[in-house]
């Protein structure tokens, strides 16, 4: 079953939003069909995300279908952009005022020439280490623009998240990889670490982060007895966290691991607030082989836009709910239409949990948890953007899909994140 609580955008008055009771979707009203095995909050929200204050099929319907439109909604779905940073010296392609990131479309031709001096570096590094040690906070500094997601509970990283970090002299290809987990208990965890070891096995450069609040230990230890995997190549053991404890322990635990930690060098830093970062970053460039650029200069990752915008409401999860509820969530974004007119983009995302209980907990008394996670998605999401969007969350109930294959496929776990 599933439940639809579009986000209320702040900007608009209270009294035009209108809650009714929950409406099981094989009943009609107003000669609307709904679709089976759903529900649908029936929240009124006429006039949001449309200039002509009519809600249009064009795709973007949730729970809704006009009569006599059977057109399944992923049919009429577009293809999502590439997502493309833009720099800031160069003006988006966007219309309309956005002065977001810019998004790849298709046809599109304004990179110019790739050439680059004989002299180009170029190379893959994947973050590896344990669950909650700064990994995705570490890429966000060195790329300089927040891709991977950052909360204070383990495991919030499930895809292999690439980002680039590029200069004229050279280019950074960057895993962040979600953290080692001792003992695999589900399918999902299982190709999580399958994901890991891919990243690792390919890479120019290793990055292994540690926590230095934890107590040292061996490479052994790090990496869960897996380390036999990954080889040897130029690695850089970052000891991060360092403004959490005193400078004479950061001392420390940098020449214990220097000493017995199996690595070419240590740094430590502190990624939360930058210290340290310049100097993983010159670290990785003198071991970077000479190359080509593998993307044009001005991207920091070949992800699509829909994959980031997902991964911001499931931050939200993890900042909003407890215990069981952000690890058993999945968020799929299904349709997102972009408009290039001062009109808000379309976003229909839906959240998978396991069980109806769950279900109940997101989305909460009369709907109140599921619009407050809408409302801090969609301020983020506007804010990664760089434009005003419309937001529509459902909630599905998907028995054990963190143990179904296709599923898992379907989703990206496989490591072919769907564009």
């Amino acid at each position: 079953m599933a439940v639809l609580i579009p986000a209320a955008p702040s900007c608009y008055p209270k009294s035009r939003i209108s809650t009714s009771r929950l409406l099981p979707l094989d009943s009609k009203r107003n000669g609307d069909v709904l679709e089976k095995g759903s529900f649908f909050s029936g929240t009124s929200l006429h006039g949001f995300g449309d200039v002509s204050g009519e809600r249009k099929l064009h795709s973007r319907c949730v729970g809704r279908v006009p009569a006599g439109a059977r057109a399944s909604v992923h049919e009429q779905q577009k293809k999502p952009p590439v997502f493309v940073l833009k720099k800031p010296e160069r003006s988006p392609i966007n219309e309309g005022g956005n002065k977001g990131p810019k998004f790849l479309s298709d046809g599109f031709e304004g990179f110019g020439d790739m050439s680059v001096s004989a002299n180009h570096k170029s190379g893959y590094v994947a973050l590896i280490g344990k669950p909650n040690v700064g990994k995705s906070t570490l890429l966000n500094q060195i790329i300089g623009q927040k891709l991977s997601i950052v909360t204070n509970k383990p495991q919030t990283t499930r895809h292999r998240i690439l980002g680039i970090c590029s200069s004229p002299d050279f280019q950074m290809i960057l895993y962040d990889t979600p953290g080692f987990i001792p003992k695999t208990m589900r399918r999902l965890d299982e190709m999580m670490m399958q994901n890991v070891r891919t990243a690792t096995i390919n890479a120019d450069c290793v990055l292994v982060v540690v926590d230095c609040c934890q107590e040292p230990e061996k490479m052994e230890g790090v990496l869960e007895g897996d380390s036999a995997s990954y080889g040897r190549r130029p690695t850089l053991l970052v000891l991060n966290k360092i403004d959490l404890i005193k400078p004479g322990e950061v001392a420390k635990k940098t020449e214990w691991y220097k000493s017995f930690g199996d690595v070419d060098d240590v740094i430590p830093v502190s990624a939360k607030q930058g210290r340290g970062v310049d100097l993983v970053k010159s670290w990785l460039i003198e071991r970077l082989p000479r190359g080509p650029a593998y993307y044009p200069k001005d991207i920091v990752s070949e992800h699509p836009e829909r994959f980031f915008v997902a991964e911001i409401i499931r931050e939200k999860i993890f900042l909003q709910y407890r215990q069981e509820i952000p690890y058993v969530c999945q968020v799929n974004v299904l349709n997102y239409t972009e408009r290039r007119s001062s009109a808000k983009d379309f976003i229909e995302a839906e959240i998978v949990v396991e069980k109806d209980s769950q279900m109940g907990i997101l989305i909460g008394k009369d709907g109140s948890a599921l619009k407050l996670l809408a409302t801090a998605s969609r301020i983020d999401i506007q804010d990664f953007v760089g434009k005003e969007v419309y937001l529509e969350l459902k909630v599905k109930v998907r028995e054990n899909w963190r143990e179904d294959d296709d599923l898992l496929d379907y989703y990206g776990y496989n490591g072919k994140i769907r564009s």
